[in-house]
């Protein structure tokens, strides 16, 4: 069982978590990116850096989960494809996405690009503070005791 991080975007206060639980919870974690990571020494962390371009990550991401894996990532199209090969999805908000409600966000999240590009503003996720942190911890926490980490 691996986590797999869409490392691009991702908040510091997130991969600090899973920084912290790759240690204490013995669970390896792949952080993907198109740039250099600086990541702790750690047998259980490990960087891979993909060619620049759009969903370059994304299909790294993809090729390499399997089912059971977790992916943290924001990307609702990601989080469609890895759900359909069995793994699940933690945003880093905390939501967890699965076989249950995949489709159903990203019909939304399809919905509002649609209105977006008609030139409607649907405003974008709430910062990322403190509250969010908390969320995300609970969700992974949760997640890793179901999983048996």
């Amino acid at each position: 069982m691996t986590i797999w991080v869409d490392a691009d975007a991702m908040p510091r206060a997130v991969k600090d978590v899973l920084y912290k639980a790759a240690q204490r919870r013995k669970i390896d974690v792949v952080l993907v990116a198109n740039a250099y990571l600086n990541i702790p020494l750690n047998p259980r962390l490990r960087s891979v850096r993909v060619a620049a371009g759009p969903d370059v990550a994304d299909d790294h991401i993809v090729e390499q989960c399997v089912a059971g894996d977790l992916v943290i990532s924001a990307d609702v199209p990601l989080a469609a494809r890895v759900v359909e090969k069995g793994a699940q999805v933690l945003q880093p908000h905390g939501r967890v996405l699965d076989e249950e409600n995949v489709d159903e966000v990203l019909s939304i999240r399809n919905f509002k690009d649609e209105l977006r590009s008609t030139g409607i503003e649907t405003g974008g996720p709430p910062p990322f503070g403190a509250q969010q942190k908390t969320k995300f911890s609970n969700a992974l926490d949760r997640w890793l005791t179901r999983n048996g980490h």
